[in-house]
């Protein structure tokens, strides 16, 4: 065992490490599960449209969640049952953590290249926004960058220890997560509120369409810095993990 797993292990709290772990699985659960549930209403609405690329989408979407849900499961299954009481494994980073980390990549950012899809449907036929699609592609381009810098610092991790030695790629990956959320966001509001007819029962349901877009927004947005907060106040325990364990799924939920 090396020294740093060494000094981790008295240090260890199984409450606010492997615990909240547990709760975020226990959380993930129930939120793929109303995936799954807007899944089914979705197909069950658009039963007579045919195979089109949004059906696509959440299909596959689908499976990387469930896929996701299966890895995190897998990894607080092997820290809480199968070394339960074998204080020196739970330092040691397990093969199920590293690849659900790859997985919640894709997921992020194919929800944020679907939705720049969308923008860019929208943007269609208006010369003053043309521009948005190209700015939210490139952000987005430039962002998985900074993913593929998170998941080369993680593999290179063995012990949970090493982690504190790669926070600024979960500190850039995650802040670059919340302002691309906030720009497509924007950038859907702004399309709608141009897209305006005067006609009320068009111009309601246009408002109603950007307050679930905010809402969705928010709700992405306010995951990623929560769980930037709580890896900078607390880096020694699995806080930050847990919130970063629900944040595929909150992307996930707020395309379906």
């Amino acid at each position: 065992m090396s020294s740093s797993a060494q000094d981790l292990i008295p240090q260890l709290d199984i409450g606010r490490t492997f615990g909240a772990l547990f709760i975020a699985v226990t959380l993930a659960g129930v939120l793929f599960g109303l995936c799954s549930g807007q899944a089914f209403i979705y197909f069950q609405t658009h039963s007579g449209t045919g195979m089109t690329l949004y059906k696509l989408a959440v299909i596959w979407l689908w499976i990387l969640d469930a896929l996701h849900l299966a890895l995190i499961t897998h990894c607080v299954y092997y820290y809480l049952v199968i070394n339960y009481a074998n204080v020196s494994e739970l330092t040691e980073i397990v093969w199920s953590f590293k690849l659900q980390i790859i997985l919640e990549v894709f997921i992020v950012y194919g929800v944020n290249l679907l939705y720049a899809y969308r923008i860019w449907i929208i943007s269609k036929g208006q010369s003053r926004t043309l521009r948005l699609p190209i700015i939210v592609g490139i952000i987005i381009f430039s962002n998985s960058g900074v993913a593929i810098a998170l998941i080369w610092a993680v593999y290179q991790c063995h012990v949970f220890s090493d982690l504190l030695n790669a926070e600024w790629t979960t500190f850039m990956t995650l802040g670059s997560i919340a302002f691309a959320d906030i720009v497509i966001a924007s950038s859907l509001c702004y399309l709608l509120a141009t897209s305006r007819t005067g006609f009320s029962s068009t111009d309601s349901l246009i408002t109603k369409l950007m307050a679930y877009i905010i809402n969705t927004g928010c709700l992405t947005s306010i995951c990623s810095l929560a769980a930037i907060i709580t890896c900078a106040v607390m880096p020694t325990n699995f806080i930050f993990l847990a919130i970063e364990f629900l944040l595929a799924k909150c992307m996930a939920k707020a395309f379906s």
